[in-house]
């Protein structure tokens, strides 16, 4: 009798924690390592918390980085080409530094502990831009070289705090969706969506509000402001811990590690005999080269099938990223020329009021705001209808549609510049570059718009993409390699600005990128912007077209 009664016991606890089984979220632990549940913890109430952090660091990043040519040109002395040519380095670098940071955060630290350190030096680099500014007059014509090298290397501070943020914030928001969970899986589709459209509101109340205190009031607080707006983001994240889930690693091993060794015995056995037998998935066969790790050679232990898979998978990634990073140079041109474009336009509100330059990027912001929820309640559902596809497009039919647009936004940018051109030759100001063109600055809300849906569909599908596409254990290095597009795209346009400047200027010439604006044929340097994008789209369409998905996703 007693041993009937303690089976009946253990089959009631048994039947008890049936329901907490079901409902707990596979791979996924607490801060404390425990089992969570889908009902108290992740979805849309963690990512709430993710979300209102990343805001933060976009309101203090676009605040700093739409503004920066005119510090540059202003306070600090530099001329168009090198204050555009620094803005496109620093720009570049802070999109590239998401490599190393995925790196630390996937091999080391964890995204949590990642987001922390990099909030913490966030908030050092922006209190130093501040006092940096503090030390330097708006005045001054010549600040000190130490003044100067004390501002990059706040500036560069920030950006390396960038690499730690941008990466993990937004696959660690991802992770809080369970895969396995279908209403979940459809809530984490709309996350990239959304995500980005937080970060616009945000975006464009840094634009509209930090542009005019840096312009009207001071330069030091428009920098003091964003610090204290990320000490609060610090502090929210840290409040959200106990909602966070945090993912298992299925493999232990330093993910970065292991995909190397793959490359490397792939190297060292590439006059072996292919290995026999292999089951090659049609995903990754033209990859077959690699097969070559999985041999033994030299008592070195062979790569397992499954590291060698996760190698394919990353390689195939390389021709769409190539064709890609043209469309990184265009991205880069709203924060730089289109905004000198402005200076010399009339941006008048009122009579008495003009906005600035920079904050002409609000429209940019703006135009994803709008287009974000057309996307997903009219766009989508209709594409759906039409493809019968659960996504309605492709994700790589999504980007491509970007990528063609930014073709459009050049071309479009290149005759507003002609117009304003004629306007400065028929009243006379070709030599007067600081007079105001009798031109409405609102001729260039068009090219900044076609910027804003470009952006949405090509850099947010791509963030889909490399996140859904990479190994499970490299989630953050797929978030990574899609901001390293605007960090190559941004060197890119540095090196693409200082040639066309050299070899149009000299021997008395006006370069296209002339200090006078009046002078130079920024219209051209656009249509070039527009070729070599028109170029990158048909190498991306023949690449797209012969692109397998991994099973990661249904399209």
């Amino acid at each position: 009798m007693a041993e009937s009664s303690a089976t009946s016991a253990e089959s009631d606890a048994m039947e008890a924690q049936a329901p907490l089984l079901v409902n707990a979220v596979r791979g996924c632990v607490d801060f404390k390592g425990r089992r969570v549940l889908h009902s108290k913890s992740g979805c849309w109430k963690s990512a709430s918390f993710i979300i209102g952090v990343e805001m933060a660091e976009r309101f203090a990043y676009y605040g700093i980085s739409s503004n920066m040519v005119t510090y540059l040109t202003g306070p600090l002395g530099q001329s168009t080409a090198a204050a555009a040519a620094n803005v496109n380095a620093w720009a570049g670098t802070s999109a590239l530094t998401p490599l190393l940071g995925a790196f630390v955060a996937d091999s080391y630290l964890g995204r949590y502990w990642t987001i922390i350190a990099a909030s913490v030096l966030y908030i050092l680099g922006l209190g130093s831009l501040s006092v940096s500014a503090a030390l330097n007059p708006s005045d001054s014509s010549s600040p000190p070289l130490i003044d100067v090298i004390f501002f990059f290397f706040a500036l560069y501070l920030i950006a390396f705090a960038v690499g730690g943020h941008k990466p993990c914030l937004q696959a660690f928001g991802a992770d809080q969706f369970d895969d396995e969970n279908e209403k979940e899986l459809q809530s984490k589709s709309s996350f990239f969506n959304w995500w980005n459209f937080c970060l616009c509101v945000s975006t464009l109340v840094g634009l509209l509000a930090l542009t005019y205190i840096q312009e009207n009031l001071s330069w030091e607080l428009g920098f003091g402001i964003p610090c204290i707006v990320m000490c609060f983001s610090l502090f929210v994240f840290v409040f959200g811990i106990g909602t966070y889930r945090f993912r298992v690693k299925s493999d232990q091993r330093n993910p970065f590690v292991r995909i190397t060794r793959v490359f490397v015995r792939a190297l060292k056995n590439r006059r072996a005999s292919s290995p026999e037998g292999v089951a090659i998935e049609e995903e990754v066969a033209h990859f077959r080269f690699l097969d070559q790790a999985s041999l033994e050679s030299n008592g070195e232990e062979a790569c397992s099938m499954n590291d060698v898979e996760d190698a394919k998978a990353i390689l195939k990634l390389l021709p769409i990223y190539l064709a890609c990073l043209p469309f990184g140079v265009v991205y880069q041109q709203s924060a730089t020329l289109f905004t000198k474009q402005g200076v010399t336009m009339d941006r008048h509100v009122t009579s008495n009021f003009q906005i600035p330059a920079a904050a002409l990027q609000v429209f940019t912001a703006s135009s994803i705001i709008l287009f974000v929820p057309l996307y997903e309640a009219v766009l989508i559902p209709l594409a759906r209808a039409i493809s019968h596809k659960p996504t309605g497009i492709s994700l790589l039919q999504r980007i491509g549609t970007g990528l063609v647009l930014g073709v459009v936004c050049m071309v479009v940018a290149g005759f507003t510049e002609r117009k304003r051109l004629e306007t400065a030759l028929e009243h006379g100001l070709v030599d007067s570059p600081e007079e105001t063109v009798p031109m409405s600055a609102w001729w260039l809300i068009p090219q900044y718009l076609v910027m804003g849906v470009a952006d949405v569909l090509t850099f947010v599908g791509l963030q889909e993409f490399f996140y859904d596409q990479v190994p499970g254990e490299l989630k953050s290095l797929g978030i990574a390699l899609s901001f390293a597009v605007v960090g190559i795209g941004g060197f890119l346009s540095s090196f693409l600005v200082s040639v066309v400047d050299k070899a149009t200027g000299g021997d008395g010439r006006d370069s296209w990128l002339s200090d006078n604006l009046n002078r130079g044929h920024l219209d051209y340097f656009y249509w070039l912007l527009a070729l070599l994008n028109a170029v990158s789209v048909a190498l991306y369409i023949y690449f797209a077209k012969s692109f397998v998905y991994s099973k990661r996703i249904t399209v």
